[in-house]
């Protein structure tokens, strides 16, 4: 049996992650440079969370993967905060993105315009933000080609920005989970494999949703009937 091109991305994502941490290991044994007063001084500038959130929104409209500004943020601000900005970046870059492919477009384009797509536009638009979340939850499609292609559909600004945020959740947590791993493990603390851990089990669930959301909500609406 042939892996699926979702199950190949995600594993992918995984050995990248672990790569990354295995990196932040070899800087640590080798005596890299002291990253900690780097890392004092963004944690307590009043203007970093700014320029992160800034940061974050250029890199969603440049095809910058947001799975690393997450790590970044996990690296520097923690799990938490570093969680909260990654996730409101990535909601921030995300509605940037669709505002101005729908500026650009300005109803260029219809769902009739589109014969292969149109049925799944079709389908997206109806489904409000469930279907944005759906749509976000499968890793092969790329952050910022979502972004301009929804901002062509007559899918309402709201529904847009929740599901993505919604969406884009599982795999905002897995990589500051992963950041804030490399952070542990470069200050010498045993713990850091706890978050390496529970990032990759948020890795491996948000691949599964996709395929799991459909079958729930199929269960919900015959246990209505």
């Amino acid at each position: 049996m042939q892996p699926s091109l979702s199950s190949l991305r995600t594993a992918g994502q995984i050995l990248l992650a672990l790569a990354l941490v295995g990196g932040a290991a070899v800087w640590l044994l080798r005596g890299g440079p002291d990253i900690a007063s780097l890392q004092d001084i963004l944690r307590h500038h009043s203007a970093a969370p700014l320029l992160f959130l800034l940061f974050h929104i250029v890199a969603s409209l440049l095809f910058l993967p947001r799975s690393a500004m997450a790590m970044v943020a996990g690296l520097i601000f923690g799990v938490w905060w570093g969680g909260m900005l990654a996730a409101a970046g990535s909601v921030l870059g995300a509605v940037t993105g669709f505002l101005i492919a729908r500026y650009i477009n300005n109803g260029l384009l219809s769902p009739g315009d589109m014969a292969r797509f149109g049925r799944l536009v079709q389908r997206i638009e109806q489904g409000g933000w469930r279907a944005v979340a759906t749509l976000r939850l499968v890793p092969v499609l790329p952050h910022t080609a979502v972004n301009y292609a929804l901002g062509l559909t007559r899918v309402r600004l709201a529904p847009y920005a929740v599901g993505s945020l919604i969406g884009q959740l599982p795999m905002t947590v897995a990589f500051v989970q992963f950041g804030a791993a490399s952070d542990h493990l470069m200050d010498g603390k045993p713990d850091w494999m706890l978050p390496t851990a529970l990032g990759i089990a948020t890795l491996i669930l948000s691949s599964a949703l996709p395929k799991l959301l459909p079958r729930l909500r199929d269960a919900g609406d015959d246990g209505a009937a």
